[in-house]
């Protein structure tokens, strides 16, 4: 797609000033990316590398950023880890290679979405509002369950704070997506729910449809609580229903 092709009016504009951060090393996808999204009211910082990243993150906040995964120097999977394991800021992955192992690995690390290289611009706006809205709706909810604390099979969970303690008192790192879909969990407790009530539930329903991204979150999730699970003496906190959907198993209580 050209420049020109990208800056058709048939783009309805939202002038809201979110910031974008683009982290790629090809110069023209960056001016392509930046130009487009400009004119789609963003504000666009784009840069070519992680360490050039790193300088403007220290003296800036931004509401998204999209991060291309083949990059020299530091890769964009492992910028992605660093950036996932600080939380809060939402990532959306590009990638030439483009291949379901690719876009599952990047899902798996913290990725709230994945577009394959070259992307159309308009998609990729409309992957950005989506995001934004996902995230900003969550940033919304979060000061009416401020001072919540739960408890369950040892953990605890400060609901206000987004802070997640396991059975040794040692604070767990969640991505948004992770903590989103374990408050989805501990709301519903003990009860089958299905893929679409976890979307639902946990992205609300202007978010993709797409099955494979909660079964991957469901196995990160999972992963990080297994010990919360001998801690309670069952097998799976989370649990596989076949053909159903997962259920939370642990009793959810106040702290």
């Amino acid at each position: 797609m050209t420049l020109q092709e990208a800056h058709s009016p048939d783009m309805l504009a939202v002038m809201d000033g979110s910031r974008i951060l683009v982290v790629d090393d090809d110069a023209d996808i960056r001016t392509l990316l930046s130009d487009f999204l400009e004119q789609h009211g963003f504000a666009v910082t784009a840069v070519p590398d992680g360490a050039r990243m790193d300088e403007v993150l220290a003296v800036q906040d931004f509401d998204i950023a999209v991060l291309d995964v083949m990059m020299p120097g530091e890769d964009g999977l492992s910028i992605l880890r660093r950036l996932s394991a600080r939380g809060g800021l939402p990532i959306i992955m590009l990638s030439a290679i483009g291949s379901d192992i690719d876009r599952i690995v990047g899902l798996e690390m913290g990725a709230e979405d994945y577009l394959p290289k070259p992307c159309n611009p308009r998609e990729l706006l409309a992957r950005v509002r989506t995001v934004l809205r996902r995230h900003r709706r969550q940033m919304a909810q979060a000061p009416e369950a401020s001072g919540k604390r739960l408890r369950f099979a040892g953990w605890q969970v400060d609901m206000g704070a987004r802070l997640l303690t396991d059975p040794d008192n040692v604070v767990v790192t969640l991505t948004d997506g992770e903590f989103r879909l374990l408050r989805a969990f501990i709301e519903h407790p003990r009860r089958v729910l299905s893929r679409d009530q976890l979307l639902d539930y946990s992205a609300g329903s202007e978010t993709e449809s797409y099955d494979r991204a909660i079964d991957v979150q469901v196995s990160r999730l999972r992963r990080k609580l297994e010990r919360g699970a001998r801690a309670d003496g069952t097998d799976d906190l989370v649990r596989t229903i076949r053909n159903e959907g997962y259920m939370f198993t642990a009793e959810v209580r106040p702290v």
